[in-house]
């Protein structure tokens, strides 16, 4: 291991968060595990912590410094936002330093307990509330999501079966293993809650014959995914409605659910698994795909501020399989299928595609702040599903 000594500049006269934060840094990464970090500080210098594959993180503004010592779970993201540092492989950054946390928090507990002592915010579940979380992220405009996504415009982890495959393709896979694991047929009305911009809903209808009803909070969503579904002639099996969950009455052969859970939160878990039994047939199947937080982690993860909650889904909270376990009622856990290993690949198509794209982005009328705070939540993402720190699957419960 090689480790330097963090300088500053002999000209800069720092705050004391600032002069405190660089040496307890260095207490911090000495004992990095699984590759090098090369750090370059804003006068030029550079040290480097750990050994194997090296990234390097450069430091343009000592204000980082000030942000990691008094947000320390924030900080780190609100200073790529910022423009404070940059790094040659963010997402491999980012993946080295969540291996090492874990590892760094058993080392140093004060600190660890420091930044876990912001509660998070009491979050509102009213209607209204959830409206405006769900439009935050998703009313960004359709065009947006167009830049990024495959033509089959589908926001969730695919499946891959090889390196080589289209991004269209692995979804595509996603989309039928859905409709497969719900034995979906011409005699079957599907709820799908979330049901973004149709993309299952198509699947469904389309090759499998079901009628679908898909809700969504998004009114740009319900509109783009009410005019795919006339393109495809599948208006007679295909209703779209601008409605959330709690609202839906009627009964259902099957349910789908695609990545809508993580938005939900913790105190509407169990309304939302009421409302699947509620309107599930007796014996009818619900695939419910979603990103999962492991139950070693849980307790941790709910109580301390999320950075992809502030700055990008207000409002979410990625549930584990014991918090849906508790909340399912008689709804019975029949399969289970991991899937995480995949979204780390699908991220990475995300990220490359957004900055291909980012001359795009910026004319739709998005700012630079904008664009570092999606290239941050992609690689992200990215580090923690390599990392097995997310992990994803698609559950198949019965009433």
């Amino acid at each position: 291991m090689t480790a330097g000594v963090l300088r500053t500049p002999p000209s800069a006269r720092l705050p004391l968060a600032d002069r405190v934060m660089m040496p307890l840094l260095r207490r911090l990464l000495r004992d990095l595990e699984g590759g090098t970090l090369v750090v370059s500080l804003p006068d030029g210098s550079e040290t480097s912590f750990g050994s194997g594959p090296q990234v390097r993180i450069s430091i343009d503004d000592a204000s980082l410094f000030r942000r990691l010592a008094t947000r320390p779970r924030l900080g780190l993201g609100e200073g790529y936002q910022a423009g404070e540092w940059r790094s040659d492989n963010l997402p491999a950054l980012l993946e080295l330093l969540v291996r090492n946390a874990g590892r760094a928090a058993a080392r140093h507990p004060r600190l660890d307990a420091f930044a876990a002592s912001r509660p998070r915010i009491n979050r509102r579940t009213g209607l209204l509330a959830a409206r405006r979380n769900i439009e935050y992220h998703y009313d960004l405009g359709n065009e947006l999501f167009r830049l990024f996504l495959d033509e089959t415009m589908t926001y969730s982890c695919a499946i891959f079966e090889g390196p080589d495959e289209s991004l269209a393709e692995a979804q595509r896979r996603k989309l039928r293993r859905v409709c497969e694991r719900l034995s979906l047929g011409p005699g079957d009305h599907v709820l799908e809650i979330g049901c973004g911009w149709g993309s299952f809903a198509l699947t469904a209808a389309g090759e499998y014959g079901a009628r679908v009803t898909g809700i969504t909070l998004s009114a740009e969503q319900a509109s783009l995914a009410r005019t795919r579904v006339d393109d495809a002639g599948l208006g007679d099996l295909v209703e779209i409605r601008l409605q959330d969950f709690r609202e839906v009455r009627g009964r259902f052969t099957k349910v789908a659910s695609i990545e809508m859970l993580e938005a939900v939160g913790e105190r509407l878990l169990a309304p939302y698994f009421s409302t699947l039994s509620d309107v599930l047939e007796p014996g009818g199947l619900a695939c419910i795909q979603t990103i999962l937080i492991p139950d070693e982690r849980y307790a941790r993860y709910r109580a301390t501020p999320d950075w992809i909650e502030r700055y990008v889904f207000p409002g979410c909270l990625i549930p584990s399989l014991g918090a849906i376990a508790e909340s399912a009622g008689g709804l019975e856990l029949v399969e289970l299928e991991q899937i995480g290993s995949h979204y780390a690949e699908t991220l990475a198509r995300w990220r490359s595609r957004f900055l291909a794209r980012v001359d795009e982005v910026r004319a739709l009328g998005y700012d630079e702040r904008f664009v570092r705070t999606w290239d941050f939540y992609l690689a992200a993402c990215e580090a923690l599903f390599r990392a097995g720190l997310l992990r994803d699957a698609q559950l198949v419960l019965q009433r």
